[in-house]
């Protein structure tokens, strides 16, 4: 899975196997999606480079990309 770097208002785009799941406001939203592909998000940790690609920041960077102004 990879989460992409903080879009203007803060949510990361979210994509797994090739296929864009959405865009996550949170880590909970994350976990949401993570449900959906079958993981249980009871089990997973955000943090493990095996299972999620982190770009532009990792589980904690949810603020606006203000790398433009």
């Amino acid at each position: 899975m990879v989460v992409y770097p903080p879009d203007a208002q803060g949510g990361r785009r979210v994509r797994a196997d090739g296929e864009i799941l959405g865009r996550a406001l949170n880590p909970r939203d994350l976990l949401e999606f993570l449900r959906r592909a079958g993981l249980d998000p009871d089990s997973v940790r955000l943090d493990d480079p095996l299972l999620i690609d982190w770009r532009g920041g990792g589980p904690a960077a949810w603020s606006p990309d203000t790398s433009e102004e």
